[in-house]
């Protein structure tokens, strides 16, 4: 049975990810900077949870040997330019180091639509960096590489449409930033099937992959959609307010200011400025053989759970 290291796999793409390899038999070790983040993939046979830190490189080598690959899903969408360095530039430089010192030589990576050196947010630039390490590494024949660039990614625990749902469950308006920026959302499921084929598919080796959905739409209609589909105003969501440049900088300003994790971040906003779609240059999932699902066709399965439809089916399950 062959044995996978998942870098980040308590996340939301690690989750699903793990589910689909498990039924693939595939042995997995996912390491966690706390146990208790791995509740939601403990309970999976086939892995084996690790507390550990994996930017500490000799930590990082440990955990690499004896493992036929790596995927690498960390990311962080929030921080200054140090973090970010960090997280996707500094670690994919450990990885390399790393995967040549224990004889690791097959390396998956999960990048992001709109990475590139020139790009206007700090997320973009050093996902650009962290993945032009891994290129050239594989240009230079020390590990085997396949990339995945996704759009937005949606499902039914993500961070996105059900964020966008409880916001119009309290407000009675939307005033967003960005509203114009289009996107081809992918469903968390399509990823994941997207690196269990990149792991047998040797077609996979050396390619980078846009992962897309087959629909296009503006953060506005996403916004509206996320609303109508969850039940709010009897369907049809909030109005949505397309905020100016300048105001909308003002208000992702303040959401940094706030408690907790901000919804909305200035390098949020700098990462709109060019749309979130596939740029024509590279293959897209239908090159592995997946046809993506449509958002039109998902989303309302989870976000309607909380509208309407969900109270009609308790009031069919009492008359049952």
């Amino acid at each position: 049975m062959k044995r996978i290291l998942i870098l980040g796999g308590t996340g939301f793409v690690g989750r699903h990810l793990c589910e689909r390899l498990q039924r693939a038999q595939w042995r997995m070790t996912v390491p966690t900077r706390r146990l208790a983040n791995a509740q939601s993939v403990q309970s999976l046979p086939l892995v084996t949870p690790l507390q550990a830190n994996v930017h500490d490189e000799a930590a990082l080598r440990a955990l690499l040997a004896g493992h036929d690959a790596v995927i690498n899903l960390v990311a962080i969408l929030h921080g200054n330019e140090s973090a970010f360095e960090r997280a996707h530039v500094e670690l994919p430089e450990k990885l390399v180091r790393a995967a040549r010192a224990v004889g690791v030589r097959r390396v998956l990576h999960v990048s992001a639509l709109g990475a590139t050196a020139d790009a206007a947010s700090m997320y973009q630039r050093s996902k650009a960096r962290g993945e032009a390490v891994l290129r050239n590494a594989a240009a230079a024949g020390l590990i085997d590489l396949t990339v995945l660039r996704p759009s937005v990614i949606f499902g039914a625990d993500d961070r996105f449409l059900n964020l966008f749902a409880r916001l119009q469950g309290l407000l009675p308006v939307m005033p967003l930033a960005g509203a114009a920026t289009r996107f081809a959302p992918v469903w968390v499921e399509d990823v994941a099937e997207a690196l269990a084929r990149s792991l047998v598919q040797r077609e996979s080796l050396g390619q980078v992959v846009e992962a897309v959905g087959p629909e296009v739409y503006t953060l506005a209609e996403l916004v509206r959609l996320a609303g109508a589909w969850a039940g709010v105003n009897h369907g049809r969501g909030r109005p949505v307010w397309p905020l100016p440049r300048a105001l909308g900088w003002l208000q992702a300003a303040v959401m940094e200011w706030l408690p907790g994790e901000p919804l909305m971040s200035r390098d949020n906003l700098a990462s709109m400025a060019v749309d979130n779609v596939a740029s024509g240059q590279y293959p897209t999932l239908q090159a592995l053989g997946i046809t993506p699902a449509a958002l039109s066709a998902i989303g309302p399965t989870y976000l309607g759970l909380r509208g309407p439809r969900s109270r009609l089916d308790a009031l069919r399950s009492r008359v049952a």
